[in-house]
C-alpha cells in the first residue's frame, strides 16, 4: 500500500465533500422541477469562472493527467503542443464560433447540423458522437483512473473503475450540467495545488532538494526531453511530426475537440450571455497555458528518478510514490478530482445527445420535460456501466494511451471539422455536402493509414481534413441550396470582443511565442 491511513482519510472527506455540495446545488426551489434546460444546460445561467473552470476540469483527466505525463517520459516536452495551441484554439473559438452557436440558441452540435443540413447529418452525428464518447473517452478515463488507483494501492482494476463510477454517478446523475460544473471550481483548485505539490516535490528530488536546480539539471542531462519541434531522426516524430504540429493537423483536432465537440462546449451553452462565456473562455485559456508544467514535467522528471518503467502511462502513479504522507492524499485527491469531473462531464454530453437529438424526435412524442431528464439520468448511467465492462478488452494492451486516443478520433475528426466550418461560414454548403465531408474523413483516412503507414497521423489528418472540405464543396453543387432560413446569416451575429479578451488574446499569444522561442 503506497497510500496511508491520514492520504485515505483526506480522499475520503474529500469524495463526502463532494457529494454533499454537489447535491446542495442540485436542490430547485420550492414547487419548481428541473427541465431539460436546467438538467443539460444548468439553467443557461452558468458563469464564467464556472465555464472556465468546467472546460479545464472536463479535459484534464485521467488521459491527460496519467497519459500526457506518460507521453513526457517518451516524448518530452513536445507533447506540451497539445496543451499550448489548445489556448490559442480557445480563443479562435470564444471570437468566431460561439457568438453563432448562442444566437442559434442550441443544446447540441447535432441540433445545430439539423438546423444548417437537415436531419440526416444529425442523426449520423449523434450516433458517431455517442460511440466516441462511450466506447473511447469513457472508457480511457475509467482505465487510467484505475491504473492509477492500481499502482498505489494495489487495487484490482475492476475495483478502481467501479469506485469511480459509482463516484460520479453520485455526484453528477442528479443534478447534470449545473451540479458539474458549479464544483468544478472546486474541482480544478484542487487539480492545480496537486499539480504544483507533485511537480515541485519531483523536481526537488531530481534537485536535490531545489526544484529550479532539478529543472535546470533535466535540461541539461536530458536535452532531447526539452525540443518543441522534433526532428525527423527523433524516434517520437510520427507522433508529433516536426513544424507541421504548429502548421497542420493538430489544428484541426483542437478545433474538432474544443470548438466542435459536445463534451468540451456545453458548458459554454449554458452561459449567461456571449460576453459571459467568452470570460470563461479566456480564463481557461489562460489555465491552458500552466498545464504542462503540473503534468508533463513530472512525466520528465520520471526519466531521472524511475528510468526503467515497464509503460511511459505508470510515470505519474510513480512519481506519486515519491511524496509525503499527507501530501499523497491531496495530490491522490486531485487526480480523482480531475477523473470523476470528466466522467460527470461526459455522463451529462451522452445523456444531452441521446435524449435531445436521439429520443425525443423520435420517441419523445407527449413526453413531459421531467420524463425527459429521467430518460437523460437513465442514459448517463447506462453508459456508465457499458463503459465500466468494455475498458479492459479495449485498452488492456496499450502503451500511451493519450496517443491512442489521438489516434482513433483523429480518424473522424477532419470530416467534423470541414462540416462545421462549412455549415457557419459558406452558404451553398449543403446536406450531401457535409454527408460526404464525413463520410470521406473515415474512408480517406482508412486508406492513407493502410497505403502510406509511414505518413504521421497529425499530418494525415491535414491532408483529409482538406480532401474532405473539397469534397464537401463539390458534392453541395450535386444538390440546390438550402433555405434562407437553414443558412447561418452571419450578417445577424456579433464578432465583437471586449477590451478585456481582447488583451488576454495578446498576453496569452506572447507567452506561447516565448516558451516556443525558449524551447525550439
Amino acid at each position: 500500500m503506497s497510500l496511508e491511513l491520514i492520504d485515505l482519510v483526506i480522499v475520503i472527506c474529500y469524495v463526502l465533500a463532494l457529494i454533499a455540495i454537489a447535491t446542495l446545488i442540485s436542490r430547485e426551489k420550492g414547487g419548481h422541477k428541473k427541465d431539460t434546460a436546467d438538467y443539460f444546460l444548468a439553467g443557461k445561467a452558468l458563469p464564467w469562472w464556472a465555464i472556465g473552470a468546467s472546460l479545464i476540469a472536463a479535459n484534464i483527466s485521467a488521459e491527460q493527467i496519467i497519459g500526457m505525463s506518460g507521453s513526457g517520459y517518451a516524448i518530452g516536452l513536445a507533447i506540451a503542443s497539445y496543451e499550448w495551441l489548445a489556448a490559442i484554439t480557445l480563443i479562435v473559438v470564444g471570437k468566431f464560433f460561439l457568438p453563432i452557436f448562442l444566437k442559434r440558441g442550441i443544446y447540441t452540435m447535432p441540433q445545430f447540423l439539423e438546423q444548417r443540413f437537415g436531419s440526416g447529418v444529425k442523426y449520423v452525428m449523434s450516433v458517431f458522437w455517442l460511440g466516441i464518447y462511450v466506447l473511447v473517452n469513457l472508457t480511457t478515463i475509467l482505465w487510467l483512473g484505475a491504473t492509477a488507483i492500481n499502482t498505489l494501492t494495489g487495487a484490482d482494476m475492476m475495483i478502481g473503475m467501479a469506485l469511480l463510477a459509482m463516484f460520479a454517478a453520485a455526484y453528477s446523475l442528479y443534478g447534470g450540467l449545473k451540479a458539474v460544473a458549479l464544483t468544478d471550481i472546486i474541482q480544478v483548485v484542487l487539480l492545480i495545488v496537486g499539480g504544483v505539490l507533485i511537480t515541485s516535490i519531483t523536481l526537488a528530488q531530481v534537485g536535490g532538494g531545489s526544484a529550479p536546480a532539478g529543472f535546470a539539471r533535466l535540461m541539461t542531462e536530458f536535452p532531447e526531453r526539452f525540443d518543441m519541434i522534433l526532428s525527423k531522426d527523433n524516434p517520437q516524430y510520427k507522433n508529433l511530426p516536426g513544424l507541421s504540429v504548429i502548421l497542420g493537423g493538430m489544428w484541426v483536432m483542437h478545433f474538432s475537440y474544443w470548438g466542435f465537440n459536445q463534451y468540451i462546449i456545453q458548458r459554454a451553452l449554458g452561459a449567461k450571455s456571449v460576453a459571459e462565456a467568452q470570460k470563461g473562455i479566456m480564463f481557461a485559456a489562460f489555465l491552458k497555458v500552466i498545464m504542462p508544467f503540473i503534468i508533463v514535467v513530472p512525466g520528465i522528471a520520471a526519466v531521472a528518478l524511475a528510468p526503467d518503467l515497464a509503460k511511459p502511462d505508470q510515470a505519474y502513479p510513480e512519481m506519486m510514490k515519491l511524496v509525503p504522507t499527507g501530501v499523497r492524499g491531496v495530490i491522490f485527491a486531485a487526480l480523482v478530482a480531475a477523473i470523476v469531473s470528466s466522467l460527470g462531464s461526459m455522463m451529462n454530453s451522452i445523456s444531452t445527445i441521446f435524449t435531445m437529438d436521439l429520443y425525443r424526435p423520435l420517441f419523445g412524442a407527449g413526453k413531459t420535460e421531467r420524463q425527459l431528464v429521467g430518460v437523460g439520468r437513465i442514459t448517463s448511467f447506462t453508459a456508465l456501466v457499458f463503459a465500466l465492462f468494455a475498458a479492459r478488452p479495449l485498452l488492456a494492451g496499450a502503451d500511451q494511451v493519450f496517443q491512442v486516443i489521438q489516434e482513433y478520433t483523429g480518424f473522424f475528426t477532419p470530416g467534423i471539422v470541414a462540416i462545421f466550418l462549412l455549415g457557419m461560414f459558406v452558404k451553398r454548403a449543403t446536406e450531401i455536402g457535409a454527408i460526404g465531408a464525413v463520410v470521406g474523413s473515415f474512408a480517406l483516412s482508412i486508406a492513407l493509414k493502410l497505403l502510406a503507414p509511414e505518413m504521421p497521423f497529425i499530418d494525415r489528418v491535414g491532408v483529409v481534413f482538406i480532401a474532405c472540405l473539397a469534397i464537401g464543396v463539390a458534392l453541395s453543387y450535386l444538390q440546390k441550396p438550402a433555405s434562407e432560413a437553414m443558412v447561418v446569416d452571419l450578417g445577424g451575429v456579433s464578432f465583437r470582443t471586449s477590451a478585456g479578451f481582447n488583451i488576454g488574446a495578446v498576453a496569452v499569444t506572447a507567452i506561447l511565442i516565448a516558451f516556443y522561442a525558449t524551447w525550439w
